[in-house]
């Protein structure tokens, strides 16, 4: 690119309309000049090849994305991922702002995403190496979005769940049992004081446990456990399935008494959730496939935290994401990170209910609830429940224990003491 050609994909801030542009933060490595890599990142992504021959043109000063700050973060002698193609010369590191025109996509998930995560952006010359960090939307954007139907004061007032965390029991294995087993787990989880009884995400609608029957008795076994313990339930029933299918097996579920349906955002694609949602009757849950093999390199992908914000701006009630704790494999900071981007002010859009999961238990509520910061989220264990020694019942009851130690300011360890099923849960999974 020429000197001239460069500049014209550089801008303050204070010399655009904040409304007309979305707000992308990038970390690359780029072999040459920073300025002209960062310039090439914002013509691939908007204006691209801008000249026609003979032609006097200039499409930048109404498409283009531009510039607004660049830093060069340090130079390495070559890039440091054996992923990237050899470079001659030093690699500059570097972190990027870029304002984007939102018109040249509009409130269209798909073609969002073809701009900022796409071709211009990961072909971009000069550029091996690169991670969208972050995306801001104006509220001239999100206007266009519904965003959940519930969010978490929705889900608190449908069910009755106030002060506390809603608490979650995934029936194990992941790919399911048999529709009688499944429901008879599902029920003991509810009344030792589970909340939300679900499928995992590797069980849909498969020949060994179909959904017409799961959720016919799971629907059953709920109502039997509201009327005996005197609380609502919920049945998660997962319809993560073909696009042309979703609707039909959210009418399926939902007919047979599921309250609240999953989809694995990722696989089934964010603007079929977007879909779903107006029609959906029930909250939406999402469940976090495929995330680790977009954002896991520390320096190359996307991070989480932009794709969270993504389901909640198509639609999810509730987002279930990769927690606290090793098993995992994700930095304390960055599920802070995305609890965040649940919950952070997103125009007129609600928030939603960050549930942040993983090998969890009676054992790990206190630590998952001082990292929350607040009773905003779900607590999603799975074997701290159903692999209690004394069965689902007993597991479920762990947790509600635990939770009432730390309403009342009790050691959790201290008020196992008088409650056997606390206690058993600490000394299998503590």
């Amino acid at each position: 690119m020429r000197t001239e050609d460069i500049d014209g994909f550089f801008a303050s801030a204070s010399s655009l309309d904040a409304d007309d542009y979305l707000l992308l933060d990038y970390s690359f490595e780029c072999s040459g000049d920073p300025r002209t890599a960062a310039a090439h990142l914002c013509s691939e992504q908007s204006t691209a090849q801008w000249a026609r021959v003979d032609v006097d043109e200039d499409y930048r000063p109404r498409f283009a994305a531009k510039v607004l700050d660049l830093e060069v973060e340090t130079v390495l002698s070559e890039t440091s991922y054996v992923l990237s193609p050899r470079v001659s010369g030093p690699v500059s590191v570097c972190r990027v702002r870029i304002a984007h025109p939102h018109a040249n996509f509009g409130p269209r998930i798909p073609n969002l995403l073809s701009a900022v995560l796409g071709e211009g952006a990961y072909f971009a010359p000069d550029v091996p190496i690169i991670k969208l960090l972050d995306i801001q939307f104006p509220a001239s954007f999100l206007d266009a979005f519904d965003g959940p139907q519930f969010g978490i004061e929705g889900l608190r007032a449908r069910f009755g769940i106030h002060d506390r965390p809603f608490f979650l029991g995934v029936i194990k294995p992941n790919i399911g049992l048999a529709p009688e087993p499944f429901a008879e787990i599902g029920y003991q989880g509810w009344l030792g004081g589970l909340d939300i009884a679900k499928d995992d995400e590797m069980l849909a609608d498969p020949h060994w446990s179909p959904l017409a029957e799961r959720s016919a008795l799971l629907g059953a076994a709920r109502l039997k456990a509201e009327r005996e313990s005197g609380e609502s339930k919920i049945y998660l029933a997962n319809i993560t399935d073909e696009v042309d299918r979703l609707i039909p097996l959210h009418d399926l579920a939902v007919g047979n008494g599921a309250n609240a349906v999953m989809v694995n955002a990722l696989p089934v694609g964010l603007s079929a959730v977007r879909m779903l949602r107006r029609h959906a009757k029930v909250p939406l849950f999402a469940h976090f496939p495929l995330i680790a093999a977009f954002s896991r390199l520390p320096l190359y992908g996307v991070h989480t935290r932009v794709m969270t914000k993504l389901q909640r701006l198509a639609g999810y009630d509730a987002i279930i994401m990769p927690g606290f704790g090793p098993r995992m494999m994700t930095s304390e900071d960055e599920v802070s990170e995305n609890i965040a981007a649940c919950i952070e002010p997103m125009g007129a859009i609600k928030p939603a209910l960050p549930v942040p999961g993983g090998s969890d238990s009676a054992a790990t509520l206190e630590r998952v609830h001082r990292k929350v910061g607040s009773a905003d989220f779900g607590f999603v264990p799975g074997r701290g429940v159903f692999g209690h020694p004394m069965g689902p019942r007993a597991g479920a009851a762990s947790i509600r224990q635990a939770w009432d130690a730390i309403a009342a300011g009790i050691p959790v360890a201290d008020y196992a003491s008088g409650h056997p099923e606390l206690s058993a849960a600490l000394a299998r999974f503590g």
